[in-house]
């Protein structure tokens, strides 16, 4: 495996698209979550019941 450096220009797109849309969905749900539960931590930090 070569370092993104010395890979050759245009040799990103060789992956499937299929694989580059999961990861952006599992990247955008990581996204999601991370932040849902920031502020439902800090929901209860403020306003604990």
């Amino acid at each position: 495996m070569t370092p993104a450096s010395q890979q050759k220009p245009g040799s990103l797109g060789k992956r499937p698209l299929i694989q580059r849309l999961l990861w952006f969905v599992a990247l955008w749900l990581g996204g999601v979550a991370s932040v849902t539960l920031v502020s439902y931590v800090l929901r209860l930090w403020i306003a604990p019941k």
